[in-house]
């Protein structure tokens, strides 16, 4: 399983997401708002959830909005800070 594919399951349900399956997240759709429709609530839990299943912290919000972009700036951001 790739990395988005990960991203994908464990944020549906990690964050009981029950009207969404993996697969219906689209890699360049917009994680918030008129997207998969997070909130502020859910970016605190996906900041726990990146640090819990990929070893990756997002120290700052300047930084986390931009890997919340998207799976694609995500996943990007995971392999950028997991490369060593």
């Amino acid at each position: 399983m790739n990395i988005a594919q990960k991203l994908k399951q464990v944020i549906v349900e990690d964050l009981n997401l029950d009207e969404v399956t993996p697969d219906e997240i689209k890699d360049d759709a917009p994680l918030f708002g008129e997207g998969l429709g997070l909130d502020s609530l859910d970016a605190v839990e996906l900041v726990v959830v990146v640090k819990r299943h990929f070893g990756v912290e997002i120290k700052d919000m300047s930084e986390g909005r931009e890997a919340f972009t998207s799976i694609n700036a995500l996943t990007r951001f995971i392999e950028e800070h997991t490369q060593g």
